[in-house]
């Protein structure tokens, strides 16, 4: 088993202080076997992991970052030996604050400069830098108006860098209640930062001393030089001499350092290049910086270095950096067109839309980016809600092609797809979606640019945010017809697709092109406006206005009456195909099963539309009055037709007759509960008008009732009446020249037979209906003898009396089906012409006979 290892030990640090960022090296034991193995570095604190380079088991490099505390230890975490700890500490200095009146023995960075008013570095030129508190006491801000100060001291100014400071001012504004003590320390303060100025000039001075002594032993040397040749007594000669001897020392001066000169100049110079490439590194490194952060994608470096060099270097006359600002501006107007490229290149977020305008608005791209996005943004919208039609279109085609061959080739229907959604139906669920996830960001990009939330707090400063808002009042209509256009756009297509019919010749090539083989039914019909119907909401929840989704509403109108239409009628074909269904069983009432299957088809119809009769919130409610019309069409057009209730001339056990009244007791029954619990069904889903569609209906219903009982009566009655003139006239009979009756002849009999068979079979369908029938069979027979009776010229004695017989046989066997009237006209046909003669005299004599009246009347009253 492997020994562990020994925590790591700092021993020690070089340099022991420093400020943020000094680079510092850590010396100590077991400080880890490798790069890998170092896991943890810490400095007052602070985590210093990310600088520190490993350089063997006793020597780490690193720099001190912002650290928690002023003084602390230094940690070292291995993965070998755990957590470490430290002999030494580190002490983090605050950074020295370099004012505009500070001397300075070094150049100081541009982006270093301190600002004492904030505390805080800024990348800002030297000159707008100022002292916070130059007197070195408290300062007390007094309450006196800043105007009366204007007024007080004309022209002049409290700001200590200006040239018109005025000193009154300053004390007056921030001094007004300082203390006469605290006012001479202040004055003892200014004295020691003179006395402080005064110091570092000499210190300067004593920096270059040895440059002073090096003249002065030159200048010592020459004297000398000249005290030994001073052995000439002419005054010309000498100076003659002087000059010779000064000549040659400068000569031999130059000789011996014009190379030391020279590299001294251009050592100058070198260093004076590399000063000023140190001092604005910044600008010369700011090309290769900008192409190395687009290539990274840190726009936001980009742009704050782009405002940085144009603050510093916008106007500069120098022609150094006249040629890198240059170069900065040409890399700068690419990025401009690349994020411009960038922001029209579809499909994109609006969260990259929203940083691109932002980016160009700061970079102050010519023209208006938003405004450019929207147009790009609509025209994508126009142009995918058109290609998701050509695809729907080019697909359908495809099946139909594919299934033809399929069909032709192995004999026979290919189903695949018979029970999915139509290509119409999944057409417009695909385009309202993609529709819905565009446009909601679509409308918000628009709020955005209006409200000048895209732009950063720059652009406001710099009044383009006022431009902007400005730009969006102005393109406001603009941007309407821009929604109305897509709107316009989603309900064509949607037309083309379910309502072709509804649109313009010269639309239908553009919206249209779909190969209508049958129509949509009501189902899908339905479903097509739910889906619409939740396009609609999710569009009214961004707040768009109301006038630019009335297209949808009326489309969603357009809709419900068609399916409305579409589910009567394939209600209508339904209800004829009842006939096919018919089985002419019948329950102990004469029923069948057809009458309840009418009833569930027309409440199945009623709760499929119950749906699109609804109305949502803003929509218009379809007109009962074309609803009732076409459910009044549905009803007069199946109802009153006898197919509905099969046909009756199919080959059956039962004979026409039965059928026939198979069909009156369903009539019955649908007359009497079908109808009624259809309107209670009605007016459970809340429809208004139940009664005139119940009486519509009723009226249908009646006359299929009299046409099928016509019908009956046709094949019943007929007969009977037809056998009644030859039964009276069988063997030669004759009412003038007959025998004394013997009873009721055979004629009569035969026919109250035939009633009795009608009365057995309609009794045997439906009890109900027995009294209606008998009662018209009986009435036919009854006013065809007495017809008969009638078209008899004269009678004899016999012969009225076998006529009397026969006819009160009849009135006495059927009274139960006649009706009184019916009754005495039977019994009286027989003496109409008694009863004309007798009518006759009463009206000859009715003068004279009033006198009868009137004394009978007497008699009546005694």
């Amino acid at each position: 088993m492997s020994r562990a290892r020994q925590p790591p030990l700092v021993t020690g640090i070089s340099p022991n202080e420093g400020i943020s960022w000094t680079k510092v090296t850590i010396r100590g034991e077991n400080l880890g076997t490798g790069p890998t193995d170092l896991i943890g570095l810490t400095i007052c604190g602070h985590n210093c992991l990310l600088t520190a380079e490993w350089m063997s088991a006793s020597k780490i490099v690193c720099r001190v970052g912002q650290a928690k505390n002023d003084k602390g230890d230094i940690i070292v975490t291995t993965k070998s030996g755990g957590k470490g700890t430290s002999t030494v500490s580190f002490k983090l200095l605050k950074p020295e604050k370099i004012g505009i009146l500070d001397q300075s023995a070094v150049w100081v960075d541009e982006m270093n400069y301190y600002d004492m008013r904030t505390d805080r570095n800024k990348g800002i030129p030297p000159l707008s830098l100022r002292p916070a508190n130059p007197l070195g006491i408290e300062i007390d801000k007094g309450r006196f108006p800043q105007k009366d100060l204007e007024a007080l001291f004309p022209g002049m100014s409290a700001d200590f860098t200006s040239e018109n400071f005025s000193a009154a001012w300053y004390l007056i504004e921030n001094h007004s209640t300082t203390s006469f003590d605290q006012l001479k320390t202040a004055v003892v303060n200014l004295k020691k930062q003179a006395n402080k100025k005064n110091e570092g000039s000499l210190a300067y001075v004593k920096g270059g001393l040895s440059t002073f002594f090096e003249a002065q032993d030159a200048l010592s040397a020459i004297h000398q030089k000249l005290e030994a040749d001073g052995t000439e007594k002419v005054e010309g000669s000498m100076t003659q001499k002087l000059e010779n001897v000064l000549n040659r020392a400068s000569n031999t001066a130059d000789t011996l350092f014009q190379e030391v000169l020279g590299r001294k100049d251009k050592a100058d110079s070198t260093r004076n290049a590399l000063n000023v490439l140190q001092r604005f590194k910044f600008l010369f490194n700011l090309p290769l910086n900008i192409e190395r952060n687009i290539q990274k994608g840190d726009y936001d470096v980009v742009i704050n270095d782009y405002e940085k060099a144009k603050s510093l270097f916008g106007k500069t006359e120098v022609q150094v950096f006249k040629k890198y600002y240059a170069e900065v501006e040409t890399r700068i107007e690419a990025l401009r067109e690349l994020l411009l490229d960038k922001l029209l290149e579809t499909p994109s977020t609006l969260h990259d839309q929203k940083r691109y305008i932002r980016y160009l608005s700061d970079l102050h791209a010519p023209g208006d980016p938003a405004w450019q996005c929207i147009g790009a943004q609509h025209q994508w919208i126009l142009q995918l809600m058109h290609n998701c039609k050509e695809s729907y279109v080019k697909e359908q085609k495809g099946k139909d092609i594919f299934l033809l061959n399929v069909s032709l080739l192995r004999g026979y229907q290919y189903n695949t797809w018979r029970y999915k959604a139509p290509q119409q139906v999944m057409f417009v669920e695909k385009l309202t979606k993609l529709v819905v996830s565009q446009l909601p960001n679509f409308w918000k990009l628009w709020i955005s640019y209006v409200n000048g939330s895209l732009f950063s707090e720059t652009a406001e400063k710099s009044g383009q945010m006022e431009r902007s808002k400005k730009n969006a009042r102005q393109r406001q209509n603009d941007f309407k017809k821009m929604i109305q256009e897509v709107m316009h756009s989603l309900v064509k297509l949607i037309r083309g697709a379910l309502l072709p019919f509804t649109l313009k010749e010269g639309e239908s090539r553009q919206y249209g092109g779909w190969e209508m083989k049958s129509e949509l039914s009501g189902q899908w019909l339905t479903h097509v406006i739910q889906t619409v119907r939740l396009y609609h909401e999710s569009l009214t929840a961004l707040e768009i206005p109301n006038d630019m989704l009335q297209i949808i509403q009326d489309l969603i109108l357009d809709l419900r009456v068609r399916c409305i239409i579409v589910t009567l009628q394939h209600t209508a074909e339904d209800i004829k195909r009842l006939a096919e269904k018919e089985d002419w069983v019948v329950d102990n009432e004469g029923l069948t099963s057809l009458p309840s299957q009418f009833e569930q088809c027309i409440i199945h119809s009623l709760q499929s539309l119950k749906t699109v009769l609804d109305c949502k919130p803003g929509e218009a409610s379809v007109s009962f009055d074309l609803y009732s019309t076409l459910l009044f069409q549905l009803l007069s057009a199946d109802v009153s037709s006898p197919d509905l209730f099969g046909s009756i001339h199919e080959d059956s056990s039962l004979s026409s007759e039965q059928r026939l009244l198979i069909a009156l007791s369903n009539c019955r029954y649908l007359e009497r509960h079908t109808f009624l619990n259809i309107a209670e069904h009605f007016e459970k889903h809340g429809f208004q008008g139940v009664e005139k569609i119940t009486q519509a209906s009723m009226e249908s219903l009646k006359e299929l009732d009299q046409r099928l009982f016509e019908m009956y009566i046709e094949f019943k009655a007929d007969p009977i009446v037809g056998s009644l003139e030859p039964g009276i006239y069988a063997g030669y009979f004759d009412w003038k020249d007959c025998l004394v009756p013997a009873g009721v002849r055979n004629y009569l009999k035969e026919a109250l037979v035939n009633i009795i068979a009608v009365h057995a079979e309609v009794f045997t369908i439906s009890k109900d209906l027995v009294p209606r029938v008998m009662s018209r069979v009986v009435e036919a027979v009854s006013e065809e003898l007495s017809r008969l009776m009638q078209c008899v010229s004269s009678f004899s004695k016999n012969g009225a009396l076998q006529a009397r017989l026969e006819i009160c046989a009849l009135r006495d066997t059927v009274a139960i089906y006649l009706t009184p009237e019916k009754s005495a006209k039977v019994v009286f046909s027989f003496y109409r012409l008694l009863e004309e003669l007798l009518n006759k005299f009463k009206s000859s004599m009715h003068l004279q006979l009033t006198c009868f009246q009137a004394s009978s009347s007497a008699m009546m009253k005694t």
